[in-house]
């Protein structure tokens, strides 16, 4: 009787083993992300990409990739858009034969509404990350993970990735291209790059000259093909 119902001793047995099944899953997948690790993306020269500003008098271009979009954020153990940070990808290329100062090096970006914004800190992304307000705190995971030291407020892993993410580098060699992240914080901004404008100044040459300003108009990297972007 192919039809019949199973007696509930079977039945029993066989949703016993489904979730279980379910469960065991469910924690293969919370391990995998927290064992995931940060990688630096690799930077293509800087004139490549669609947001880009090219000196080609002083041989220094600079571009930004926002990583606005889930697929690229992805690369990240942390969803910084959930505590209201925004990661760019930054990229400056030195095509000349001296070598460019980056200690007095100052970036800013400009929203449509005229606001200023400057990439944060390791101590501003902590602190956020640390004591998000309950609009930025994201859902609990339902099995404890293993704890791990904390510094600063969070994770040693999440100290990790924000140190290696971040751009710090204090000078570009020839024929080189620097690379790195900045963080800018958008909690109040629904639409932080539409009308926005990306400013990078106090970058010098090897006798300390100031080269001149770097301006990148944001919708370069929104109007540019999605195929096209990095």
């Amino acid at each position: 009787m192919p039809n019949a119902e199973l007696p509930a001793s079977t039945r029993a047995p066989r949703a016993t083993r489904l979730a279980t099944l379910c469960a065991f899953v469910l924690i293969c997948c919370l391990f995998a992300i927290a064992a995931k690790e940060f990688v630096m993306p690799a930077a293509q020269p800087a004139r490549t990409y669609p947001a880009r500003d090219d000196h080609p008098m002083e041989k220094v271009a600079i571009a930004v990739d926002p990583y606005d979009l889930e697929d690229k954020a992805s690369i990240f153990s942390v969803n910084y858009r959930n505590y209201g940070y925004m990661p760019v990808f930054f990229v400056i290329t030195n095509d000349g034969d001296q070598p460019v100062s980056l200690v007095d090096m100052k970036v800013q970006m400009n929203t449509k509404d005229r606001s200023k914004l400057f990439p944060a800190t390791m101590d501003d992304l902590t602190r956020r990350l640390s004591h998000p307000s309950r609009s930025e705190r994201t859902t609990p995971l339902p099995i404890p993970l293993p704890k791990k030291e904390l510094k600063g407020g969070v994770s040693r892993k999440t100290w990790d990735e924000i140190e290696q993410a971040q751009f710090a580098a204090k000078g570009v060699e020839p024929h080189s291209t620097g690379r790195g992240f900045l963080f800018f914080d958008i909690a109040d901004i629904s639409n932080p790059l539409a009308g926005a404008t990306f400013y990078l100044t106090g970058v010098r040459d090897s006798k300390g000259n100031e080269l001149m300003y770097f301006e990148i108009p944001m919708e370069k990297y929104l109007s540019a093909p999605e195929a096209k972007r990095p």
